[in-house]
């Protein structure tokens, strides 16, 4: 019911938001994806992002994950959620939450997230395009909270002795920080929206980690089984540093940072945005450094 609810908001945000515009005479449409801002978000990047957008009206916005700090405080998370939602909501398009490891590495965490922004992953289509939300902290409850405690252990670590020894700790080394978990239940729900979904002109997927880094998760092999031969493409976040690849013939393109911490040790790391315009031709990416987008 959340999911829907949530899905109806956002298609009459989107009917109000184009009644304002002019009538398209096709389906091309442009679409904005920004990044991770936390890890120690750095102020006022986002709120500079989100009118760079205002300035390009992307006709909706989607994203990669981390968009709060997290913890483990009901009170708290609420509080980060509620700063995030008034910046987000600053947005003319609207936009499409996609939940990272800050965002739902724990049981308040999760349970947070469920009670304010609905299911933690969901798919919609628009304009003949099918978008879907993975989410890659998919654990069982215990082995939520295993990781969880880790992922306490390992920023306590930080705080006290900075970043490169949180790169020491057991959190930081184990398998799932780099490609997370999907369920077997997600992993249904995917393969059954994507047979549902046959046909569509383009398919993106937003994901926060990298599962595919793990050859031997059946779910994601399930996921990209059930993509097989169709037009798609990938945007993750998690490193904080900009890298594309291909996997089946298809980008994979993981985002640096919109206002989050740098991470250069990981490859390139600056604050961006990334313009898709779907036409008849296909999927056209273009990134951008907020550095670059000025107004008049």
């Amino acid at each position: 019911m959340a999911r829907y609810f949530r899905i109806i908001s956002s298609v009459l945000i989107l009917a109000i938001y184009l009644v304002g515009c002019e009538p398209a005479e096709n389906d091309d449409f442009s679409f904005a994806v920004f990044s991770d801002l936390t890890g120690g978000e750095r102020k006022h990047v986002f709120e500079i992002a989100v009118a760079q957008l205002n300035l390009l009206r992307p006709e909706l916005i989607v994203n990669v994950g981390d968009l709060i700090e997290g913890g483990t405080d009901p009170v708290e998370l609420n509080r980060q959620w509620d700063s995030f939602d008034t910046r987000a909501r600053k947005a003319y398009a609207p936009v499409y939450y996609t939940g990272g490891n800050h965002d739902l590495l724990g049981e308040e965490m999760r349970k947070v997230w469920e009670e304010r922004n609905g299911d933690r992953y969901y798919h919609f289509v628009y304009k003949d395009v099918l978008f879907l939300v993975l989410d890659t902290e998919d654990h069982s409850p215990d082995r939520l909270r295993e990781i969880a405690q880790l992922r306490r252990d390992a920023i306590k670590i930080a705080d006290e002795q900075g970043w490169d020894a949180f790169g020491e700790t057991e959190y930081a080394n184990m398998p799932e920080d780099e490609t997370g978990m999907i369920s077997n239940e997600q992993a249904d729900y995917m393969v059954q929206v994507l047979a549902e979904n046959a046909d569509v002109r383009w398919t993106f997927l937003l994901i926060h980690k990298a599962p595919w880094a793990n050859e031997d998760m059946p779910t994601w092999r399930a996921i990209e089984e059930a993509l097989g031969d169709r037009l798609y493409t990938v945007f993750h976040g998690h490193r904080h540093a900009y890298r594309h690849q291909q996997r089946n013939g298809r980008d994979y393109i993981r985002l640096a940072t919109t206002g989050g911490v740098m991470l250069p040790e990981h490859g390139p790391s600056w604050d961006q945005l990334v313009w898709v315009t779907v036409d008849d031709d296909g999927a056209h990416i273009a990134n951008l450094k907020m550095s670059g987008i000025l107004d008049k």
